[in-house]
């Protein structure tokens, strides 16, 4: 292994090292749920989506849809059995409403999700034609993923408070998309893998620069940010 190959090689491994701290983000509230035996406010529609996320990132990087993308799978693997413990303890401690839908939730992932390997196996004959469809509806699941933490926007900004905000998921969230699209440059160009990741990179910028504007004008000395914010993929 030598040249570019070797730098997209570590450029993966540190995108997956950032991608697993992105996926174990949600443990501190998970933990809380499991002792208050209760869901309380959370909503299961962004694990949902995660998880079709993960699904769809690992079934892009078979090699036949997109040859040589070993760390994909791998660190979307691991995302996938994360978010499988996180919707089975919400199942455990929600309510009847949010474990219907729930099951609801995962059973049409997996139907359309099944649907996509069959159309896609089925009807595109390269892995070039197989990659650009597969990429695109990575992208979308990706960027919805990424935008989440912007739904405390609006509290952030009516309170000009910052500390509802989740500061290192958002740095974990810009650092994750930096690298990715990064690694979609090397080698051979993934525009796929680039345009998501890099909207997502743009998103956890944004997101930080909200943060460094109100902690700075809130108080010059700073504030702690505070670890146990509700991670980005179980934002309501």
């Amino acid at each position: 292994m030598h040249g570019v190959s070797l730098i997209r090689f570590v450029v993966g491994v540190i995108g997956n090292i950032v991608s697993g701290f992105l996926f174990l983000s949600p443990i501190p509230t998970y933990w809380r749920i499991y002792k208050n035996k209760n869901t309380e406010e959370f909503d299961s529609f962004p694990y949902l989506a995660a998880f079709m996320n993960c699904i769809m990132w690992i079934f892009y990087g078979m090699p036949f849809v997109h040859p040589d993308s070993v760390l994909i799978v791998t660190i979307n693997g691991f995302g996938l059995v994360m978010e499988i413990i996180y919707l089975i303890t919400f199942f455990i401690y929600t309510s009847n409403k949010q474990r219907k839908r729930i099951m609801l939730g995962v059973s049409l992932a997996l139907f359309i999700f099944g649907l996509i390997i069959i159309v896609t196996l089925l009807t595109l004959h390269t892995t070039t034609k197989r990659s650009m469809v597969v990429g695109i509806l990575c992208d979308i699941f990706g960027i919805v993923m990424y935008a989440s933490p912007l739904s405390t926007l609006k509290h952030v900004i009516q309170e000009k408070n910052p500390e509802s905000m989740p500061f290192w998921l958002c740095v974990t969230g810009f650092l994750n998309g930096a690298i990715w699209f990064s690694y979609a440059f090397l080698k051979k160009f993934d525009p796929y893998l680039a345009f998501g990741n890099g909207v997502g990179g743009a998103f956890g910028a944004f997101q930080l620069a909200v943060y460094a504007y109100y902690y700075f004008k809130n108080s010059p000395k700073g504030v702690v940010a505070k670890d146990e914010v509700k991670p980005a993929i179980e934002l309501v």
